[in-house]
């Protein structure tokens, strides 16, 4: 049996070519650790939101810190930002 690897947000960064400091994924895109180096990349299973600058991170009003200081949320997903771009192919067939 072939062990699939882990998608992660680093991974996904340069197989996408992406240039980000510091990229994370979840499958939903609902639920992050914090991005603490810019420019940033949250991807889901079908896509990515890139954040150029810390203040462009916070100014997302989709984007919700807390109540742990060591979590985001977005509540509908990273889909409803507008600024998502989807990925062809999908993140999720990147195993």
């Amino acid at each position: 049996m072939v062990k699939q690897k882990r998608i992660t947000g680093e991974r996904l960064n340069v197989l996408y070519r992406l240039g980000g400091a510091q990229a994370r994924y979840r499958q939903d895109g609902k639920w992050y650790h914090p991005l603490r180096r810019f420019p940033g990349i949250l991807f889901d299973g079908a896509g990515y939101v890139r954040f150029e600058s810390p203040s462009e991170y916070e100014a997302c009003d989709q984007v919700k810190k807390g109540p742990d200081p060591n979590q985001i949320h977005v509540e509908k997903g990273i889909a409803r930002i507008p600024t998502y771009v989807q990925l062809d192919p999908p993140p999720r067939s990147n195993r």
